[in-house]
Order: structure tokens, then sequence, then C-alpha cells
């Protein structure tokens, strides 16, 4: 296996994850303020779960986001 190619790979997926991820936080929390279903300071419970179905791998993630 080419090590760095690999792992290339999975930062470059890793990366897209992250953006798209934080775009769609950054809206959704937006929208809620805006039609007042969240207030500053409400602290956000988050959940990020990665799957990769061939390897039988399920890697969850849970974490606080600051809204303020």
């Amino acid at each position: 296996m080419d090590e760095d190619r690999f792992n290339i790979s999975v930062r470059k997926f890793l990366k897209e994850v992250g953006v798209t991820s934080q775009r769609e936080i950054e809206k959704a929390v937006r929208d809620a303020l805006a039609a007042g279903n969240l207030r500053l300071g409400e602290p956000l419970q988050a959940t990020m779960t990665v799957e990769i179905g061939a390897l039988s791998l399920k890697h969850v993630v849970n974490g606080r986001i600051d809204v303020g």
C-alpha cells in the first residue's frame, strides 16, 4: 500500500467533511437564531459519525458547540 497516497486521500476526505459540515452547522444555527428556536449562549450537543461499510467501521465523536 502506498502510505503517502492513502494518507493524502484520507485527509482530503476529512477536509471535505469538515468544511461542508461547518457550513451546514453555521447555516442551521443562523436559521434557528432567526426563527427564535435558539438563544445565544445556549450550547449544542453534537454527534459526528463516520461509517465505512466495507470495513465495518463506525466511528462516533460527541462534542459540544458553544453558540455565543
